[in-house]
């Protein structure tokens, strides 16, 4: 397969560290002690809160936006859901991200720590993140956000987590949203696609992780579409969406699939396939392609919600 794969990726492919949550608590530990700090510029305010009940958040303002837009304006909000196959990854692991994302889009972040499994399975991280989209669409103008623009996203976990609220925000006739982000979702528990039987090994993620991972997450559950969007009967009025797929990602056809779902269901989308990439890649900075891939998405925010140009 490397001969698939984009050379600058290919470049650092060595140096990426093992994927393999056999174990999560240690997985998570080696995690923990690779993520360094990030550095958040005067121009940015961050503030750490715990809301509805017990769920952890950070919040981004970027101050020069929040100035322009005067003591009667409201920026965009993006509610954003890291990656981590529901069983690791935390807000920590998602701060470069959201910094870089607030300051190049001129709107709020507002990052979730939601429940993880294998401890804590479905629905349990999903009620979290649930529970943070009401927070933060009740309690926007509290921190200059406008409630009539809220966004959801997120990277693969964490995309399944940001289209499965699009979905119940719908069923239940809100809270409103204007977009949804799925940067390599998780979406479907069937494990079926050419994709996932192709990539059973991949770099970053491959069949064996996505396997323990939905293991973990349904702990025996039948899954619903709330669990594994994928499985939505009816997926029309749901918000715009822009969707990304890398090539040699086992979620690859998953995605391409749900994007297609939705555009014939009426549903704007934007959806980018990403030759020579693989799960993980676009949030690898010193390929070219990954960093088309992080400004293509940020230039889509920046339409949905309002921010700078």
């Amino acid at each position: 397969m490397e001969h698939r794969i984009d050379p600058e990726l290919l470049a650092v492919l060595p140096s990426l560290p093992t994927v393999d949550i056999a174990d999560p608590a240690a997985f998570r530990a080696a995690q923990r002690a690779r993520t360094l700090p990030v550095q958040r510029p005067a121009g940015l305010l961050v503030e750490d809160r715990v809301v509805a009940g017990g769920v952890p958040v950070r919040i981004y303002t970027p101050r020069e936006a929040r100035a322009a837009a005067g003591p009667d304006g409201a920026l965009g909000v993006l509610v954003w859901f890291h990656g981590g196959g529901f069983v690791f990854g935390d807000i920590d692991s998602s701060d470069g991200t959201c910094v870089a994302t607030a300051l190049d889009t001129g709107c709020v972040v507002v990052s979730v720590g939601y429940r993880l499994a294998p401890e804590h399975p479905f629905p349990a991280g999903f009620e979290d993140a649930w529970a943070a989209l009401g927070w933060v669409v009740g309690q926007a103008a509290a921190f200059g956000g406008d409630p009539a623009r809220v966004a959801v996203g997120g990277t693969s976990a964490g995309a399944g987590l940001a289209a499965a609220l699009a979905l119940r925000a719908r069923d239940e006739g809100g809270p409103a949203l204007v977009y949804q982000v799925l940067d390599t979702p998780v979406l479907d528990d069937r494990l079926d696609s050419a994709s996932m039987r192709e990539f059973e090994v991949a770099p970053l993620w491959d069949r064996r992780q996505a396997t323990l991972s939905w293991q973990y997450y349904l702990a025996g559950a039948e899954a619903t579409a709330y669990a594994a969007p994928a499985r939505a009967e009816d997926v029309t009025n749901l918000p715009p969406a822009y969707i990304t797929a890398n090539e040699l990602d086992p979620l690859r056809d998953e995605a391409i699939e749900y994007a297609g779902r939705l555009i014939r269901a009426g549903v704007p989308v934007e959806l980018h396939h990403r030759p020579g990439t693989f799960h993980g890649s676009n949030a690898i900075p010193v390929a070219d392609v990954s960093r088309r891939a992080i400004a293509d998405i940020r230039r889509a925010l920046r339409g949905a919600l309002g921010g700078a140009a």
